[in-house]
């Protein structure tokens, strides 16, 4: 049965993880590994709560030597914490908060500086091999019913997926690369491209979690060159518009949304870097990237495929273990390369003419005076019988009228949202995405205070 080793570092004093400046050894984390082995508790599956990214990482190198498995849930939410518990009864949690209020059994982080300096010193630097077929995690994606869907994650196929990776990033020139990440670790793209790629391309990590524009350039700021920073469009929109010394980078990774070109052309140009938008889903991990200020074509990654059927795209070979419907409406150009025209469910057809929200989104955001903006299309009909468009903008100083009018010219009046809501921030989630619900609520507060207005 073949096997991967835990981590590719080829010494004991090569660079793993960065923190406030200060380099963290291969030697000590495995160090740090084995000292948090030694606390973990009996139950086989573990939540992996850790906000700190190197903390995550050494708790998820402490489960997979130990063979327990990782869950890692979309949100840490009450329900989400008690669909957990009914998926798994031994599930306990490591955290390295404070205060943690997830309602399970605990285990806090240890204060291994002190017992990690100890353990490393003197010891034989030995890499664990771990088997390919283990199993090392549960990634969560929420069907219809709002049901937690487990997509189980073998050690072969996460490894095969992120040497992919690193190969495709140029990050295999014997560098050591910093790579700076502004997404949860527990979210499927950061556990593979601010985790695991670093385990598996003998590169370093940035720890602790950056999110505001000011932490994002600080913690960029203070890691080696070459470095890279894997965000989203959110956060890379957010820190263009902070009015910040941006320092330069080596390579700019956006995923979890598709970037305007506009967004891509202003991200390189204050970075000084390419950017790379990945292509995936909870389910097959990263599959695709393009380079998104020369094309508009996604290329597969090398032995991955797609094929159709019934007006459905089904992604297999490489990393993926078995054929996945994707839910997006693709477009395909060769064997290995094709177009994204949307998510399946954000296709929206009014007055018999379609459209899908990913689009019209990108042309709200790309107004100018827009920060932040979303469509949304409501359960609820007319009286006419026609569904209406509405819109939320995160736009101080800018009148309503000149969106509308901007809107004018770049989509179809009938796709012009009815109304249009002004908001001071949107209900984005930590990796920047905006669950329906999220926005099915706010448009209910808002049609209250209407309500309450006009009595």
């Amino acid at each position: 049965m073949p096997t991967f080793p835990l981590i590719t570092h080829p010494h004991a004093d090569s660079v793993i993880a960065w923190r406030d400046g200060q380099s963290i050894t291969s030697a000590r984390f495995l160090s740090d590994v084995a000292h948090l082995r030694t606390r973990l508790p009996q139950g086989r599956h573990m939540l992996n709560a850790c906000a700190d990214r190197y903390r995550f990482m050494v708790g998820l190198a402490a489960a997979l030597s130990s063979n327990k498995v990782s869950l890692l849930p979309s949100t840490q939410t009450p329900e989400m914490i008690r669909q957990m518990v009914r998926f798994a009864p031994d599930v306990f949690c490591l955290t390295d908060a404070r205060d943690c209020e997830i309602d399970l059994p605990q285990i806090g982080f240890p204060d291994s500086d002190a017992a990690g300096r100890a353990c490393s010193d003197g010891l034989p630097y030995v890499v664990p091999q771990i088997d390919a077929a283990q199993l090392v995690a549960y990634v969560f994606t929420s069907g219809s019913t709002g049901t937690p869907v487990p997509h189980a994650k073998t050690w072969g196929a996460l490894v095969r997926n992120v040497q992919a990776e690193a190969r495709l990033w140029d990050m295999n020139d014997e560098r050591s690369h910093a790579v700076i990440g502004t997404v949860p670790s527990q979210h499927m793209y950061g556990f593979e491209s601010t985790v695991l790629i670093v385990m598996q391309s003998a590169n370093a990590m940035v720890a602790g979690n950056s999110f505001y524009p000011a932490d994002i350039c600080n913690a960029v700021a203070q890691a080696p060159r070459p470095r890279t920073l894997v965000s989203t469009p959110v956060h890379l929109r957010s820190v263009l518009g902070a009015a910040l010394d941006i320092p330069s980078v080596d390579l700019v990774v956006s995923a979890t949304a598709p970037l305007s070109i506009a967004l891509a052309e202003d991200v390189e140009a204050a970075f000084g870097a390419p950017l790379l938008e990945i292509y995936g889903s909870t389910e097959t991990g990263q599959i695709a990237v393009r380079r998104s200020t020369r094309t508009d074509q996604w290329s597969l990654f090398p032995d991955v495929r797609f094929h159709q059927e019934g007006g459905v795209t089904w992604a297999s070979g490489g990393h993926v273990e078995k054929a996945m419907p994707m839910n997006d409406v693709i477009e395909m150009v060769s064997d290995d390369r094709f177009r994204l025209h949307g998510r399946t469910a954000d296709l929206v057809n009014i007055a018999g003419k379609r459209n899908s929200l990913a689009y019209l989104n990108l042309q709200l955001t790309a107004i100018p005076g827009v920060a932040d903006g979303a469509f949304f299309m409501p359960d609820e009909t007319e009286a006419d019988g026609v569904t209406r468009l509405t819109a939320f903008v995160v736009s101080p100083g800018v009148e309503p009228a000149s969106i509308i009018r901007a809107l004018r010219e770049r989509i179809d009046p009938v796709f012009l949202p009815r109304p249009l809501h002004f908001v001071d921030a949107l209900p984005r989630n930590a990796t920047g995405k905006l669950p329906r619900e999220a926005l099915k609520a706010l448009l209910q507060e808002r049609a209250k205070q209407d309500t309450e207005s006009a009595a």
